[in-house]
């Protein structure tokens, strides 16, 4: 089985040949001229390549017919924002697309306690309107999401109060649209999977921005 980096590079000829653009046609024996390999090895990354979800491929007489997928797509995204972070660090904005949808009403609880409050308030800036929007991120989004561990995040430290311990988080500064400011807030201990993000900011966000369940919504990450 081929490294992640042999993937990688394999993946980036792919790219660089049309894979991005629709189906190529090639053979092993062609591939292999573009990753100076011999064809048995072409071969093998191809093979897993598809193992890893990252081309769909079919086999023709006359060669094969190679698609990138969508998780292909993410995995050069994900390599193109880090090197670009790499040679121009905090030029690269990094964007969040999914769907509105209903939380489990936890936000509105946590923002009004005391400890997270006056936290929100002298970190971010800003009086957090009671409750978060909940986002649903789409699935280029979802890889997307572990880049915020390249920008500065606030923390949130947990406390104790009334016998009771609260754990902490990091929130990100974000722009939502029309001057609309707000934190992403990640809990170091959350009941959501990591396709889904809250958002707090000063502002009633369906309300400020008109969303409703499903709308769809970029968040940019400063």
């Amino acid at each position: 089985m081929a490294s992640t980096m042999e993937n990688l590079s394999a993946l980036k000829k792919l790219a660089l040949i049309g894979g991005l653009d629709g189906i190529t046609r090639i053979s092993s024996s062609e591939f292999a001229n573009h990753i100076f390999s011999s064809t048995q090895t072409a071969s093998r990354r191809l093979q897993s390549l598809e193992h890893a979800g990252y081309i769909s491929r079919k086999v023709r007489p006359a060669g094969q017919h190679i698609k990138i997928t969508s998780a292909g797509r993410q995995v050069l995204k994900e390599e193109y924002l880090e090197y670009r972070e790499i040679f121009t660090p905090g030029s690269t904005p990094i964007e969040l697309t999914g769907h509105v949808i209903t939380g489990l009403g936890e936000g509105q609880y946590y923002t009004a306690i005391k400890g997270y409050h006056d936290q929100f308030v002298n970190k971010l800036g800003f009086e957090p309107y009671p409750g978060t929007l909940n986002i649903k991120l789409e699935q280029e989004s979802i890889g997307c999401r572990t880049l915020l561990n390249i920008k500065d995040e606030i923390t949130i430290k947990g406390f104790n109060s009334e016998n009771r311990t609260f754990g902490g988080g990091r929130c990100y500064l974000v722009s939502l649209g029309n001057g609309t400011k707000g934190a992403i807030m990640i809990p170091d201990r959350t009941h959501y999977p990591d396709d889904i993000i809250e958002i707090i900011s000063a502002k009633n966000l369906r309300d400020q921005l008109g969303l409703k369940d499903g709308s769809k919504i970029t968040v940019v990450v400063e």
